[in-house]
Parts: C-alpha cells; structure tokens; sequence
C-alpha cells in the first residue's frame, strides 16, 4: 500500500498530476479506458484527496503536508519552500481538515469540466492561499520561475 510506504520512506512524495483534457479525449461515451488521454486534473483537489485517505487512516495532517510540501521541495531541490522557516517563502494554505465536500466537475476552476474526482466525497478544503506573504485568487496569482539548486 502506498500509505505504508510512505510511512515507512520508502516513498519520498505525494504530488499531483494536472494533465487536463476535454471530454472527447477521455471517451467518456465509450468508457474506452484504453484509448482515453492519459493524466487527471487533480491539482485543486489533490490535497484534499490525500487528506481524506490519509486521516481516515489515521495519518496527522502533520505527515501529509511533509509528504506534500517539504518532501517535494527537498526531492526537487528547491531552496525556500516546502517549510515554514527564517528566510523561506511564506507559501501558506489556509486550510479547513474537517469541511466535507462532494467534487463537481463542472465548479471547479478548470477549463474543461472533467474529473477523476467527481462525484467523490472529500474532506477538508483550502480557504486561503498566501504567496510570499501575500494573500492571492485565481485573479491574481504572480508566480515566478524557480531554478533547482
């Protein structure tokens, strides 16, 4: 079980995959698994997705933002994020564990309304991201190009 290994290290990361595409590719009409572009649009629910695994497992949120945050910093060679520390970035989530919600492709912010997730139950959501410091929307993210160390 992947929840294991990562318990145990022998997995380093959780990240997410954000490889959308629009309802004809995935051949939702045929149910074609086979022919069906590959890759999900996970990147707004992934974190709530492993939450939702990992706590009823009985993994402390603790773990799952190191799997999700600190690890794939370090993994990456990333010098300033994945932890809150003096003279890092400050990249927060606020962040709801317990806020159930049911996913619905078509109210998330992607450009095509498909979804590994829907119709799932999860748990917790993000009500506030702050990048270096500063509070963003979907209006007025300004990110910038980060070279691995």
């Amino acid at each position: 079980m992947a929840g294991r290994a990562l318990r145990d290290g022998l997995i380093d990361c959780v990240v997410t995959d954000h490889s959308p595409s629009t309802p004809d590719l995935k051949h939702l009409d045929t149910g074609d698994f086979g022919t069906a572009w590959g890759g999900v649009a996970g990147l707004q629910v992934g974190f709530a997705a492993v939450w939702t695994e990992a706590s009823g497992r009985g993994v402390p949120l603790a773990e799952v933002v190191r799997w999700m945050s600190a690890s794939p910093a370090a993994v990456a060679g990333v010098e300033g994020k994945g932890s809150i520390a003096v003279g890092n970035d400050a990249d927060l989530a606020v962040f709801a564990p317990e806020e159930a919600f049911q996913v619905e492709a078509r109210s998330l912010a992607h450009r095509n309304p498909v979804s590994a997730y829907d119709g799932a139950d999860l748990k917790g959501r993000v009500r506030r991201t702050l990048l270096r410091g500063v509070e963003i929307t979907a209006d007025s993210v300004s990110g910038r190009m980060i070279a691995r160390s």
